[in-house]
């Protein structure tokens, strides 16, 4: 492959799945790719300190899955091969959502269920198939370094346990670090002022591996019970996964959680699932098995770094993931973003654009990736009267529409079917706006009660 001159070396700051997806993507337009991971080498799909929500339930929605599969192909066999459940997404999945059970069926769609650090496992086996990739571990970046007069990033000071501090130059640095990057601050120091959107959630997740006697009557793999707003607080979540497991994750917002009395026992885990709003999860914890220790993770806020909107942002510095936007993990869609990112920036990438714009034309790209998203939580979370953010514009009317679509969804399957479109981010929620489907909301929500 012919490699322009200014395309010799890359930096990917974080070895996470946003930093795995980036490196993939520019290990086909640069001749090294070097990922910094503040961890050690991971000896198997285990937890890692740096990702403390890895030990939490994770998806990766339609669009995540397909993008994950082009850019890693045959990478959906090997999580199958090695243990990953595939389920029908429609008719393996019970969902009792805003007071209500949505439908199941086989609606001709696929979803994988498997943890977090099995996923990333299988990513980092692919990419140590790629030889212009290389992983240092045991690193932990320090600062960038600076050129004031080209206004540039030319690379990155790191320490390692073999020294304090190493000097690494780049052609491009890719911050991929996540929501505790040190760029805001960094940007901040140079006078460069960086908007961010923000929403204090309080939200707190505790986790806990089951093993659970086999049931015949039991018609799912995946069971959520999602808190019916602005009263209900807590919800939860219990699927299986690979190892003959179910992982349960309890959620709750505005801190209704007590982190210190859930994490005791089996005992104070069940006695948090039994305040859902349904006795299902509460039901099939009481009968099995645990198999881990509690896990806890809280994530106070959620936020959106708008660095498209940076003035004279210095070249030489991308961000990706976690570092631009922190979504409510709730709703799952985290991981399908950073895959969605990455398939873009793969497009800029093949049209050859010059270093000095990739950032900037990146960075502008991903708002039409973000934004729905980011509107659609906020909009979500807003439901809550505790939750601080800046309220978008027509916000009552875009709850009271998403609640028509969420009741529909118990008994239209097209409806259904759609909202599992927008929701997988395969289509824009602009399909939920068709005629069709505007007349049902409508009898719903002024002709009909709940």
């Amino acid at each position: 492959m012919k490699y322009l001159s200014e395309k010799n070396t890359v930096i990917v700051i974080g070895g996470g799945i946003a930093g795995k997806l980036a490196a993939r993507v520019l290990s086909d337009h640069f001749k090294k790719v070097i990922i910094l991971e503040r961890d050690a080498e991971p000896q198997g799909p285990l937890p890692r300190k740096g990702v403390p929500q890895g030990a939490h339930l994770h998806a990766l929605l339609h669009a995540g899955e397909h993008g994950l599969e082009s850019l890693f192909p045959g990478i959906t066999n090997r999580f199958y091969d090695s243990g990953a459940i595939k389920i029908n997404s429609t008719r393996d999945l019970a969902w009792f959502h805003h007071g209500v059970w949505k439908l199941q069926y086989d609606g001709g769609y696929s979803t994988t269920l498997q943890t977090r650090p099995h996923l990333e496992w299988h990513i980092d086996q692919y990419i140590k198939e790629i030889p212009n990739i290389a992983y240092y571990y045991n690193h932990s970046v320090k600062s960038y370094h600076y050129d004031k007069q080209a206004n540039k990033v030319t690379g990155v000071t790191a320490s390692s346990p073999e020294a304090d501090s190493i000097t690494l130059d780049a052609n491009l640095v890719v911050d991929a670090s996540g929501s505790g990057s040190f760029t805001g601050a960094w940007l901040e120091k140079l006078g460069l002022a960086l908007p961010t959107e923000k929403a204090t959630i309080g939200l707190t997740y505790v986790s806990k591996f089951f093993q659970l006697p086999e049931n015949p009557k039991r018609n799912w793999s995946i069971k959520l019970i999602y808190p019916e707003p602005p009263l209900g607080e807590i919800g939860a979540t219990l699927s299986r996964v690979e190892g003959n497991r179910y992982i349960a994750t309890i959620f709750g917002y505005q801190n209704a959680i007590n982190e210190k009395k859930a994490g005791v026992d089996k005992e104070a885990f069940l006695e948090l699932a039994k305040k859902l709003p349904k006795p299902d999860i509460y039901t099939e914890l009481s009968k099995g098995k645990p198999l881990s220790k509690t896990s806890i993770f809280r994530v106070p806020q959620i936020s959106w770094r708008r660095f498209e909107k940076v003035k004279e942002l210095p070249e030489g510095l991308l961000m990706v993931g976690d570092t631009i936007c922190r979504i409510d993990p709730v709703f799952g869609q985290g991981m399908s973003v950073a895959v969605l990112e990455a398939l873009e920036l793969h497009r800029l990438l093949k049209k050859d654009i010059p270093l000095n714009r990739l950032a900037y034309m990146f960075h502008k790209k991903t708002v039409k990736i973000i934004a729905p998203v980011w509107t659609m939580v906020l909009s979500e979370d807003l439901r809550y009267s505790g939750i601080q953010a800046k309220k978008p514009f027509g916000l009552s009317a875009q709850q009271w529409f998403t609640k028509q679509i969420f009741l529909l969804s118990s008994e239209d399957r097209n409806v259904y079917d759609s909202f599992i479109k927008v929701m997988n981010l395969v289509q824009p929620a602009t399909i939920l706006m068709k005629p069709g489907i505007l007349k049902k909301v409508i009898v719903r929500g002024f002709f009909r009660r709940k």
